[in-house]
């Protein structure tokens, strides 16, 4: 099913107009709970020439429920032998840390925005002004927690990491029917590191189509390669895993960019937008750089005045000052009308037949 929509105008496509891609530092569990860190990571990001940080926006008893029974052991990740409330109480970024950061990332002259993982983490994001919503991959079920963000009527990024086609046509409908058409679906695989081979760039290019949205990608591939091959295929974000030394520790740190790999991740993906350009067929011969090596007619032996064009005398070769090449079959079997040497460019003036009248 293809669900129609016009798009409105965003903070992530006024960004992508300007700058390129929209470039997402995720702080995540990243900052060891210690706030001073987390402020660090926000000005490292801002000089790794990213255009956002995201941080989260739970606790571990509004995103789970303690508990020591089987369905909450987490298995088959990095973060086994533990529950899911041990892992996200060392995971979450205190909410009263959130006010600092969003200020510290408007001083830096990034955006600071969030993911919400209920109601609460909403309203209170609420409160700070959080320009963007992110929905989390394991969050695209949630259908009551798109629609309460969606109805704020901010820009509404949506990772698609565990979901199948029906789980995003239901999200990005539940969007539209509260009146919400700004959405970024975000290609994601979500295993921690992902590997490369599991990135499937292309179904982001058919949401783009199927969906009438923009899209992009949450990366947790090792390197820039995989965000930097999604910029060229189009994607309008790349959010990316951020810390300031994975020797840090952390749930996230393992498979997170430090400064200077996230910064060369930038300028690829800068180079990229540049080799891309526009679409661009130039008109004038004049002005096309190197147009002179191009091949064109040229006297190949000395000639008299009255004799005939032959192979022999006359050949297409480089440089490019002589008539076009595609006159060549017409020259053939006509006479010159003056004397010319070799390594005469051929001018329509040395023939007969107006040639250039009846041009192809």
């Amino acid at each position: 099913m293809k669900l129609e929509g016009t798009l409105t105008i965003s903070i992530i496509f006024c960004l992508s107009m300007n700058n390129g891609t929209f470039i997402v530092a995720e702080l995540s569990a990243n900052h060891g709970h210690r706030l001073e860190l987390a402020l660090e990571s926000v000005h490292a990001a801002a000089e790794a020439g990213a255009d956002a940080i995201k941080i989260q926006t739970y606790t571990a008893d509004t995103i789970t429920l303690d508990s020591e029974r089987e369905d909450f052991q987490v298995k088959g990740t990095i973060w086994d032998g533990r529950t899911l409330h041990q892992l996200y109480q060392e995971a979450y970024t205190p909410w009263e840390w959130h006010k600092a950061i969003f200020e510290e990332a408007a001083r830096c002259g990034i955006k600071c925005f969030s993911t919400p993982f209920d109601f609460s983490a909403v309203d209170f994001l609420e409160e700070l002004d959080n320009p963007i919503f992110k929905i989390a991959s394991f969050e695209i079920t949630d259908i009551p927690l798109i629609k309460y963000a969606a109805e704020k009527g901010k820009p509404m990024v949506i990772s698609t990491g565990i979901a199948t086609l029906e789980d995003i046509e239901l999200a990005v409908r539940t969007c539209r029917e509260v009146g919400n058409d700004d959405i970024t679906l975000l290609k994601c695989t979500s295993a921690y590191p992902a590997p490369v081979e599991d990135a499937n760039l292309h179904t982001m290019l058919d949401m783009k189509e199927r969906f009438g949205v923009r899209v992009g990608l949450s990366d947790h591939t090792m390197g820039a390669d995989v965000a930097v091959a999604a910029v060229a295929l189009g994607a309008s974000l790349v959010e990316k895993h951020f810390i300031l030394d994975r020797s840090i520790g952390g749930p996230d740190a393992s498979f997170s960019m430090e400064k200077d790999e996230f910064a060369l991740m930038v300028k690829s993906i800068r180079n990229v937008e540049k080799a891309l350009g526009r679409v661009l067929y130039p008109t004038d011969t004049a002005a096309i750089k190197g147009r002179e090596f191009c091949r064109s007619l040229y006297i190949a032996k000395d000639m008299k005045a009255g004799e005939v064009f032959t192979p022999e005398n006359l050949r297409s070769v480089r440089p490019g000052f002589g008539l076009h090449p595609k006159y060549y079959s017409r020259v053939l079997g006509q006479r010159i009308l003056s004397d010319a040497a070799a390594g005469d460019r051929l001018t329509a003036d040395m023939l007969a037949e107006d040639i250039l009248k009846n041009a192809y």
